[in-house]
């Protein structure tokens, strides 16, 4: 028998992070089953030293009940069986040059990496313990293609393009319980056999079976700026910037934006030589990735009842410090329809309130919070503009604000220092002053 002190287990900071970690992941999980993700990833990650795990995380997806459709692509499996046969290697703009000669070493390097992705799918599954239903690799011939054709000069041969997706196919076997795997590779109605772009299949497969997200694996964390940091979100309009913007084009990236141009909600890029990317990604608020929509997933929006709990639980800190002035859940309820708040993916991560004095043509801008983890951007200048359009929709003339700490923020943003007495009588009634606040007034213009 195995005994242990109390108080004195191993690994208990690790073990409450876990803890931690698996309690917020509780909302994704119940929002992503059910739905419909195609993860693709190049021949690289196959080749990588974590592949392994990454296809663990796959088959964790899986088994929660996510509807998964899996695309390989097999660049450097085909350079290699080319060489070893001595056959010449031709890339023109990303895309193979596959002759008739080269084509039988091209789809038997396509099929030895199909073979190998099964087979650390199937492992995985008999380690999770999956039903006989849940534990089926599906392929086979679901992606139509035709002949590339003649650019520039240039013949492909027997390099080609996805035609269509037999999504009827696919979305049976996904019903019944499987996992989809596709290679790049497809047929002609006539049998001929294509050399397809790995991104080009994951694009079509998403946009066909209209699913829920499009993931894409590459060697970086995500995509990254002129100075090698990692860009957390991007509109289309954004990725437009950057793809006209680089002289290589990024065809991830590309493909990526397309495919949110044709309806998919979400496109989402990671490294897979990160462990657990795919979990990251999915599970956590913000991520490991680069995450593609057609605008932005953060919403300025007015407040509501049912908003209550999420707004006690932002406030409260600043309650304890201090800061704000406490608010009872009763008060919350009945002053909810001054709130205007700023959600993401679901969550309120900021919030200010707007009290109107009429009489005075005044507004009293008061609990400006937003959550530690997002105050590096611009959120308090959103939530602030908010007020004041909002202010000014009302007709008021004048904001002003009562703050113990935060006297240089609002002064850098037009209020002014002003005395008690400039405040509307009966908030002049109110003042609390022990607390001490300070009084900033800021008269708002009309915007053209």
């Amino acid at each position: 028998m195995q005994t242990e002190q109390a108080g004195n287990t191993p690994g208990t900071d690790a073990t409450s992070a876990y803890v931690g970690w698996f309690r917020n992941s509780v909302p994704y999980i119940n929002a992503h089953r059910g739905k419909t993700f195609v993860v693709a990833f190049p021949g690289e990650a196959v080749a990588a030293p974590r592949f392994p795990q990454l296809i663990q995380d796959v088959v964790l997806l899986h088994s929660l009940g996510i509807r998964v459709v899996l695309v390989h692509g097999a660049r450097p499996q085909i350079d290699q069986r080319l060489q070893d046969s001595l056959l010449p290697i031709q890339i023109e703009h990303h895309r193979r040059v596959t002759d008739l000669a080269s084509l039988p070493a091209v789809m038997e390097a396509i099929g030895r990496t199909a073979i190998q992705v099964q087979s650390q799918l199937v492992q995985c599954m008999a380690a999770a313990h999956l039903s006989p239903d849940h534990s089926v690799v599906s392929s086979g011939n679901y992606v139509v293609a035709k002949p590339y054709g003649v650019h520039n000069g240039i013949d492909y041969q027997h390099s080609g393009e996805v035609r269509r997706v037999r999504q009827d196919a696919i979305h049976q076997q996904l019903q019944d319980g499987h996992l989809v795997l596709l290679s790049p590779l497809g047929y002609s109605p006539t049998g001929e056999a294509f050399n397809l772009l790995w991104e080009e299949v994951a694009e079509a497969a998403a946009t066909s079976l209209k699913a829920d997200k499009i993931i894409y694996f590459n060697g970086e964390a995500g995509i990254l700026d002129d100075h090698g940091q990692l860009v957390r979100e991007l509109t289309v309009t954004e990725a437009n910037g950057l793809i006209n913007a680089h002289h290589a084009p990024h065809y991830t990236l590309i493909s990526a934006r397309d495919a949110v141009t044709k309806g998919i909600n979400r496109a989402h890029i990671i490294s897979y030589n990160n462990d657990g990317a795919l979990l990251q990604e999915l599970f956590t608020l913000d991520g490991t990735g680069t995450l593609l929509t057609q605008q932005t997933y953060e919403n300025v929006r007015l407040a509501g009842v049912d908003d209550v709990a999420s707004l006690l639980e932002l406030i409260e800190p600043l309650e304890q410090q201090g800061v704000l002035v406490r608010r009872s859940r009763e008060l919350l309820e009945n002053e909810i329809e001054h709130f205007t708040l700023i959600e993401r993916d679901d969550k309120i991560i900021a919030c200010a309130a707007l009290y109107p004095f009429a009489e005075e043509h005044s507004g009293e801008l008061a609990c400006v919070v937003v959550h530690p983890d997002y105050r590096q951007g611009n959120r308090g200048e959103t939530l602030l503009k908010a007020i004041e359009q909002r202010a000014a929709m009302l007709g008021l003339h004048t904001l002003f604000v009562l703050t113990t700490r935060t006297a240089h923020w609002f002064m850098e943003r037009g209020f002014s220092s002003a005395a008690i007495s400039e405040l509307p009588q009966h908030k002049q009634s109110l003042y609390n002053y022990q607390r001490n606040s300070k009084v900033f007034v800021k008269r708002l213009t009309a915007e053209r």
